[in-house]
């Protein structure tokens, strides 16, 4: 790569301290409060769009900005289109623009753009005139080929223009002056400086009207960290500082757009400008959706609402015709998902553990899904790269079925031989059908064909007979036995009966029993049992091969748990290593 063509950030970024900036003190603040918030989606995002939005798409953002909560939106650029012009005098005529918004347009500082800006805007109740030029060492040296006085004379004029149009036509409106100095990363500070404070001495803001001086990084040209200082040094030097709002309208150019809003805000800009999901030129603009969400895992009121974020996904996607990646922060359909084993056991325990406590906190999970209208459902998906856990949660939540630990890790030994086979994600329907074939289908070599329970009124040690009829390779037996349960006589029946004339015994070692939970997908009145079981020889009592888990799903309690030891002595069969019927 030719990295000899590039130089870093230098010149004018080395920003001294003085007497008003003694020290850098943004490293040591925090986010505690939402700032202002103006989405540029319909101007700057919508410039940046490969068809532009029509009237009717650009209505259907308006409108669901509104729904999200937004009080400053800018709405276009009245001068540079007829779609933007006609837009802003519909909305404006219609009625559409609650008493509490502020629609902002844009101009630059030319005086046939702002005549037509003025007449675009008339009538509406509250009204920011954004007005700009660009500002920067190397647009005034190879673009305008203008010295520093040129540049700032055009601000200088252009603002006189507005406020006197201002005064002369639009009375009974509430006007506010927004001024960029584009470029304001490119810019030297103290030329910055210059501009803004003659900006604001043309202007006369009051601290009841203040001006709007928004410092933009046109092109992201440094790490965030610079940013921040370019923006305290200048709320440090700016004039009458309580009567300007500083704004900032960071792009993504590096791929930090976030971090240097959040560090312009640090450093003490009041004001946030950028649109939904990062639209705008190049890699874009700040992400607006991302910064609240940002702010609410931290505890922060972002004081607008994303609790139907899919909905602004649908709007979002429809209106620029762009696509939100599926690993985008917080949108993506992607996002809150899990394959790796390790991240899906963490998750399923956290969201158990965070059952009982009112603060979110669960492995992987920094926000809620829930809350921000995504659902559960999608939160553990399992490929080849998953484990016990994620198969497990998958089917609790969406089969109801609990499974204990060690069945868990037997069962997924299955679920990943058929991902390795397939290479693919393995669905929920896919996992339960896998659950099904081996252990609720299978019937051979032994299935059970009825059975009588009675309890002895005695309550002796033995208490519990139970009669039963099984067909054992492709014979049936009547067998009999007692325990002090249900499973214990049923084990006792098919040793004595089955088992033992061919030299083995079944011993259990596990039994869980619970009601199937509640889910879409579920019975919820069916029991689910698991047993494990071992086969050992009836003579010495050496164990033959490893010992298997069954399950069994029954509205009735002990036919589940029979269910049960019946599966687990089929998947003993199946495995080979126990020879039942030898």
């Amino acid at each position: 790569m030719k990295v000899e063509k590039y130089r870093s950030f230098q010149n004018w970024y080395q920003i001294p301290f003085d007497d008003k900036w003694p020290k850098r003190t943004w490293p040591e603040k925090r986010v505690t409060k939402a700032p202002r918030w103006c989405t540029v989606d319909l101007r700057d995002g919508n410039q940046a769009l490969v068809n532009p939005m029509n009237h009717e798409k650009k209505l259907r953002l308006f409108l669901h900005l509104l729904k999200l909560g937004y009080k400053e939106i800018e709405v276009g650029f009245p001068a540079a289109s007829q779609t933007d012009f006609d837009f802003i005098r519909y909305i404006i005529e219609e009625g559409l623009i609650p008493d509490d918004v502020w629609i902002q347009v844009l101009t630059q500082c030319r005086e046939p753009l702002i005549l037509r800006t003025i007449e675009g805007v008339k009538g509406a109740k509250n009204v920011v005139i954004h007005v700009y030029n660009s500002t920067s060492e190397l647009q005034r040296r190879v673009v305008f080929k203008k010295g520093r006085e040129d540049i700032k004379q055009l601000a200088l004029e252009s603002v006189g223009l507005v406020k006197k149009l201002v005064d002369e036509r639009m009375k009974g409106m509430n006007v506010r002056l927004e001024y960029s100095p584009e470029s304001f990363t490119g810019t030297e500070l103290d030329f910055a400086l210059d501009v803004c404070n003659a900006v604001v001495d043309v202007w006369k803001p009051t601290p009841d009207k203040q001006v709007i001086l928004n410092l933009p990084g046109t092109v992201e040209m440094c790490t965030p960290n610079v940013y921040a200082d370019q923006i305290e040094w200048m709320c440090a030097h700016i004039k009458q500082r309580d009567c300007v709002c500083i704004s900032v309208h960071p792009h993504n150019d590096r791929g930090t757009g976030i971090a240097a809003a959040e560090l312009a805000l640090m450093a003490g800009a009041d004001r946030v400008e950028g649109c939904l999901f990062g639209n705008g030129e190049r890699t874009g603009n700040v992400c607006l959706v991302t910064l609240a969400l940002n702010m609410f895992t931290q505890g922060i009121d972002p004081e607008v609402s994303y609790v139907e974020l899919e909905e602004t996904i649908n709007v979002a996607e429809h209106c620029t015709e762009l696509k939100v990646p599926e690993r985008y922060p917080w949108a993506g359909s992607l996002v809150y998902t899990a394959f790796s084993g390790s991240h899906q056991d963490a998750i399923k325990k956290g969201l158990e553990a965070n059952k009982k406590h009112d603060v979110w906190e669960v492995p992987y999970l920094p926000i809620d899904p829930q809350d921000i209208g995504r659902h559960y459902e999608a939160i553990i998906r399992v490929n080849s790269q998953s484990g016990k856990g994620g198969i497990a949660y998958i089917l609790e939540q969406e089969y109801g079925i609990a499974l204990p630990k060690d069945c868990q890790a037997e069962f997924a030994q299955v679920v990943q031989k058929i991902s390795d086979k397939t290479s693919k994600e393995i669905s929920g329907l896919q996992i339960f059908d896998a659950f099904k074939q081996t252990y609720l289908d299978p019937q051979e070599p032994v299935s059970l064909v009825d059975y009588d329970l009675s309890t002895s009124s005695a309550q002796k040690e033995d208490d519990v007979t139970l009669k039963a009829r099984v067909r054992a390779a492709g014979k049936e037996h009547e067998i009999v036995g007692k325990g002090n349960g249900p499973v214990s006589a049923f084990v006792t029946a098919l040793n004595e009966f089955v088992f033992r004339p061919k030299g083995v015994e079944v011993h259990l070692s596990d039994y869980h029993s619970e009601a199937r939970s509640q889910c879409k997908n579920a019975e919820g009145s069916e029991a689910v049992a698991s047993v494990r079981c071992q086969a050992v020889s009836s003579t010495s009592g050496s164990p033959q091969g490893k010992s298997r888990f069954g399950v069994g799903l029954h509205r009735n309690t002990n036919t589940a748990v029979l269910k049960a030891v019946i599966s687990a002595v089929n998947c003993l069969s199946a495995a080979g290593d126990a020879k039942l019927f030898a």
